[in-house]
């Protein structure tokens, strides 16, 4: 699958997103990657402070970072209906981390 196809599917997983969830999110970028250099097969990352452990010291940061890992997902998938399927969960999946969820609870909620 093309970069520029996928990235479509990574911007269409995000519209899914409810509006009072999406204008929740703060200062937090997605990105699409090919591979995590430390882990080749890791879907995807979050990396930043959540907004649940964020305190009134919290300004002047860069970016919380989104990462979702183009070949590792394709790597996993058979068909295009399984890459919009997967890139959705992973998309979710670290969005939530963006909102203090974590690994645990999201596997109980079926987005592990």
């Amino acid at each position: 699958m093309p970069r520029q196809r996928f990235e479509e599917l990574v911007a269409d997983a995000l519209d899914l997103i409810p509006a009072e969830f999406a204008r929740a999110m703060d200062n937090v970028v997605v990105l699409v990657e090919d591979r995590d250099r430390d882990d080749p097969t890791l879907l995807g990352l979050y990396h930043g402070v959540a907004l649940t452990e964020r305190t009134s010291h919290y300004g002047g940061v860069l970016p919380d970072r989104i990462t979702i890992y183009r070949e590792a997902i394709l790597d996993i998938c058979d068909t295009e209906a399984d890459v919009v399927e997967e890139v959705a969960i992973t998309v979710v999946h670290e969005i939530a981390h963006h909102f203090g969820i974590d690994d645990a609870r999201l596997h109980e909620l079926g987005w592990g």
